[in-house]
Order: C-alpha cells, then sequence, then structure tokens
C-alpha cells in the first residue's frame, strides 16, 4: 500500500509586470507567500518590457522569498529581445527558470514553457497556406513539444505544469471572444493530456479571464494571472493544495 503523500501547497501569481519604478513592490508579498507555501510558480509577464532594470527590481524583491522559486516567462519578457538576460537575472535571484528540463521538489514534479498562442479547438490555426501562418504554428508546435518533453522526463506521482499562454478557452472566459485565439493554444492541453500523472496547470497573461478551468481529460487548469485572482480570491496570488 502506497504511503499517503506529504502535503503540499503551491503558490502561483502571474502578470507582476515590474517597471523601472517597482521598487519592493512584491517584497513584502513574497514574503507573505513564503509562510503559506511550500513554492511559489512565476507564471510570466514578469517584467513589463523585458527590461534588464525591471529585472533586476524584481530579482531583488524574490530574494526575500525564503521558499523555492519556479516560473516562466511570458511574452512581455521578451518584448527588449534579451529574455535570456531576464531569465539570467531572476536565476541569479533564486528562481529556477522551466524551460526544456523539468525539476523536482519535496517530490513534486514542475515542468513549464511560455506556450504560445493559436487558438482553441475547432479555431485553433493550421498550418496550411503562406509560409508566415505555417513558422507561427511552428512555434505552437515547438511549445508543445518542449512541454510533453518535459512531462515524459518526471517520474513523480504529482506534477505541476506552469505555463504563461493557456492552454483551454475555459480559464480566457471573460475576455473579449475576438482575442481567444491570442490567448493561448489548444496544442499545450493536447500536450499535457497525454500523461496521467498532472495534478495542476497554472498560467496567466488572460488578465480578465477565469480563474479555473479543465483540460478535456480533466486536468485542473488554472488562470494565475494577479488581476483574475484578486477578483476571485481577495489576494494576488492562487493557493492550490496537491
Amino acid at each position: 500500500m502506497n504511503a499517503r503523500p506529504e502535503p503540499f501547497t503551491l503558490a502561483a501569481i502571474g502578470d507582476l509586470h515590474v517597471t523601472e519604478t517597482s521598487e519592493h513592490r512584491y517584497r513584502d508579498l513574497f514574503q507573505e507567500i513564503s509562510e503559506v507555501a511550500d513554492v511559489l510558480a512565476l507564471c510570466g509577464d514578469l517584467t513589463n518590457f523585458g527590461k534588464t532594470r525591471e529585472a533586476e527590481i524584481l530579482a531583488e524583491d524574490l530574494r526575500s522569498c525564503t521558499i523555492p522559486v519556479v516560473g516562466v516567462l511570458g511574452n512581455h519578457d521578451y518584448e527588449c529581445g534579451q529574455p535570456e538576460e531576464v531569465a539570467k537575472i531572476l536565476h541569479g535571484a533564486g528562481m529556477t527558470v522551466l524551460a526544456e528540463q523539468a525539476v523536482v521538489i519535496r517530490e513534486v514534479g514542475f515542468a513549464g514553457v511560455k506556450g504560445f498562442l493559436g487558438g482553441f479547438g475547432r479555431g485553433e490555426l493550421g498550418a496550411f497556406g503562406e509560409g508566415p501562418i505555417k513558422a507561427f504554428v511552428d512555434a505552437a508546435l515547438d511549445e508543445a513539444r518542449k512541454l510533453e518533453n518535459a512531462l515524459r522526463s518526471l517520474k513523480t506521482e504529482r506534477n505541476v505544469a506552469v505555463l504563461h499562454y493557456s492552454p483551454v478557452a475555459d480559464t480566457v472566459a471573460g475576455e473579449p471572444p475576438e482575442i481567444y485565439p491570442f490567448l493561448g493554444c489548444s496544442r499545450l492541453a493536447d500536450a499535457i493530456d497525454r500523461f496521467d500523472h498532472v495534478s495542476a496547470v497554472v498560467h496567466g497573461h488572460a488578465h480578465r479571464g477565469t480563474h479555473e478551468g479543465r483540460t478535456p481529460r480533466g486536468t485542473p487548469v488554472y488562470n494565475c494571472a494577479r488581476m483574475v485572482v484578486e477578483a476571485e480570491k481577495g489576494r494576488s496570488y492562487a493557493l492550490i493544495a496537491l
């Protein structure tokens, strides 16, 4: 008989959008999270424009976090064309930037990618026609492949997928329907649903979306954009028991 797994609480937040004038905006919040959770997951758009100074300001606040931090970058973190530098700065402050390699913390696995856009279900863009459209779809497929490979590498019973873009339409509900294709992609859900050992998915990006949804196979998905969680929970971060 398998032993009951230890209780594990994940805190997740996305869309911090740190600017060059945001000194110490999140320091107290990270200290608070450290008292109530075992791991903090950051779901992208951590900076507003991907500037070095923005990343440095966030890194200063992250050093007040006393629990492990994992996360992914978002589209805003790419704006200045130096996502590697942003990732390097945040890694220096103790954040594990999830990419093609997963990480295990206290017997819980974490795999993550930024993800990409492209739409959901029957509205998903297909790789047909002009070269730029095929390149666009290839980018979405590449992110899904990276997520699938990372999840496949995990042998733990409880695992979390950390994304920026949504894998399902459920958690973007509340946004204008016209922009759904720019908020996420079903290909990410396809990758997640190939596995039985994914306990939860967290993402950001959809500021006016819905907090909870599910993949087609039933894996819980949480939109952890700061604005969404504040409206739902009265605090800026989600707490998820695994």
